[in-house]
């Protein structure tokens, strides 16, 4: 099975899952299976109900915008949420609905299978960085479980601060060279367990 089909699958799979929270429409996500860039935000919201997309509000299209001002193009990377399905009044999504649709973004994350992931926001953050702070650790790289994860400040919170504008626009600006290796990338995963030599009796001295 490709992974467009694999993707298929396992959006059917989702649809028919009524054990998931949440009772609007399920925002799946979109772009191409084969990117080298993941973005993930927290949850839809009204317009993307709506359409059935992820990031088509005005935080969707300043994404868009800012992916296409670094000189990629939209149908090279792929959008999704954590949570597939849009909570009620546009809340932050809570960590029991979080907890369930997990699984669900492990298979897609597994099928997709991107070398960079780029968390946008707190919570898609912490999804895989649980220690981060978001207002520290935007804009800078991690390497943990075989990925790049580059979080950055999710665009919704842009529209709300020109200060947090200011840095999502720089920081957005620095992940060509983030992915190229130009920027320093922090090691997470754990060393490899060294063996220790066997040390030679010594011989005495006396």
């Amino acid at each position: 099975m490709d992974k467009r089909a694999a993707l298929e699958a396992l959006k059917a799979e989702m649809e028919a899952d009524k054990s998931l929270p949440l009772s609007a429409n399920l925002v799946f996500g979109e772009g191409n299976p084969d990117c080298e860039v993941l973005f993930i935000g927290e949850a839809p919201g009204q317009n993307e109900d709506i359409q059935k997309r992820p990031f088509v509000g005005r935080g969707g299209q300043l994404l868009r915008e800012n992916i296409r001002a670094i000189g990629w193009k939209e149908e090279d990377v792929y959008i999704t949420n954590i949570v597939k399905r849009r909570p009620p009044e546009n809340r932050d999504p809570m960590p029991d609905e979080i907890a369930a649709y997990a699984p669900y973004l492990a298979r897609q994350i597994e099928i997709i299978n991107p070398p960079i992931i780029v968390p946008l926001g707190r919570f898609s953050m912490n999804y895989f960085l649980p220690a981060a702070k978001i207002t520290r650790d935007q804009g800078k790289g991690f390497r943990t479980g075989g990925r790049v994860i580059v979080p950055q400040f999710h665009p919704a919170a842009a529209l709300r601060a020109p200060e947090v504008m200011r840095q999502f626009r720089e920081s957005f600006a620095e992940l060509p060279q983030m992915i190229a290796g130009k920027l320093p990338i922090k090691d997470l995963d754990p060393a490899p367990a060294v063996e220790k030599k066997k040390s030679k009796p010594q011989t005495s001295l006396f």
